[in-house]
């Protein structure tokens, strides 16, 4: 009975040692001194690590994420070019704070105003771009609430487009939270383009009269980082949404109300160095890769090629990689005309219940409509198909 009972007290003490590791691997800890901060997978939009994540706080200049998203999507839809000319209106030119100064009348194209917003976080160049984009900054702001709302960015309120507090202390300000940066960074990722201005380090404007040096250190200080967006002001103190992307893997770091500029680096330094270190890379298909083949219905062929439209890789906990499971899935019904390009399915990562990454398949080749007598030739083989399925 003895003997029992010490190897039943044994084995409680392994599997409460045990639980505690695992506790430690999944809920990291941190000495951070920032009030809130979050770590986030870029691709499965898995939180990491945690700290007050829904306390409502002023984000200063990473409202510009929520601006630069907005401009982003003008151009994506058509509605905007990169090289549209922007006059600079007077309200937009008095602006105070980080400033390119425009000057009233003074043209640039949007590429321009949207690398000095990138990176030298630019209040007059926010401010002519929301102008431009929405007619009024009063309108754009209203567009940015709007898809906070769209996002579930649920405690958050924009007031302008830039981040500087309002003149009148009677008036409520820019608030949001940690978790929802997190949110509006993840989705301003999905435009890649953005990258190219987020990740410079040193660049100039007006023919090289104006000089432009990155407010993130991180670009400059840790491989891989390549955003997204600083912000300051006496009331928010130093915050930061922080991106890195490293053999597939991508993660985002937010901290918020930092004591010092030094150290919302060093945290979200540490935060990111952590997602890194405990996540392997998976190379699951490459951009262009033959799939599988697809069988197309009413078609002049009745066969076509799938391919990945773009490179997967996945990030998974190392350890892990044993449970991840990839999965083909076609689309039921391809009928022609198919076009090259067309979407015919999808490979979808999973690791349990929880997709860790997806990729379109396509059409590598186009097929016309067949002639009427091919289609019945068709129709006629999946019929004895079937019958032969049910026998």
């Amino acid at each position: 009975m003895k003997k029992s009972k010490r190897i039943i007290g044994l084995s409680l003490l392994l599997v409460f040692i045990f639980s505690q590791v695992i506790l430690a691997i999944d809920k990291p800890e941190f000495n951070l001194e920032s009030k809130s901060a979050i770590l986030m997978d870029a691709k499965t939009g898995k939180i990491l690590y945690e700290k007050s994540p829904h306390q409502k706080l002023p984000p200063a200049s990473i409202t510009k994420i929520m601006t630069m998203l907005l401009a982003m999507e003008a151009i994506d839809q058509g509605r905007a070019d990169w090289k549209d000319k922007i006059s600079t209106s007077e309200f937009a030119a008095q602006m105070g704070g980080s400033q390119i100064w425009l000057e009233p009348g003074e043209e640039m194209t949007l590429q321009d105003l949207l690398k000095a917003v990138a990176v030298v976080s630019a209040n007059d160049a926010c401010v002519a771009i929301a102008e431009y984009l929405y007619g009024t900054e009063e309108n754009f702001v209203k567009a940015m609430n709007d898809k906070a709302k769209e996002l579930g960015m649920k405690n958050t309120y924009f007031y302008n487009t830039n981040g500087l507090p309002p003149t009148d202390p009677k008036v409520e300000g820019n608030h949001t939270t940690a978790y929802d940066i997190s949110l509006m960074s993840r989705e301003l990722l999905k435009h890649k383009k953005i990258l190219e201005f987020t990740s410079i380090w040193i660049d100039h404007l007006r023919d090289g009269e104006s000089f432009l040096r990155n407010t993130n250190n991180l670009v400059r200080f840790f491989k891989g980082a390549d955003g997204l967006k600083t912000g300051y002001t006496q009331e928010a103190g130093f915050c930061l949404s922080s991106t890195a992307r490293k053999g597939g893997m991508r993660f985002i770091a937010v901290v918020m109300n930092a004591p010092n500029s030094k150290l919302r680096f060093k945290e979200a330094r540490e935060l990111l160095s952590y997602a890194f270190s405990i996540h392997k890379s998976i190379d699951i298909v490459a951009k262009g890769a033959e799939v599988t083949k697809v069988k197309v219905f009413k078609g002049e062929s009745e066969e076509i090629d799938a391919i990945a439209k773009d490179d997967l890789q996945v990030a998974v906990i190392k350890g892990d990689e044993q449970e991840v499971v990839k999965q083909t899935r076609i689309n039921k019904d391809v009928v022609a005309p198919v076009k090259s390009g067309d979407k015919v399915g999808e490979i979808v990562v999973l690791k349990g219940e929880e997709v860790l990454g997806r990729v379109d398949l396509v059409a590598k080749q186009g097929v016309e409509k067949a002639n009427f007598f091919k289609i019945i030739v068709q129709i006629f083989k999946r019929f004895i198909s079937k019958l032969m399925n049910v026998f």
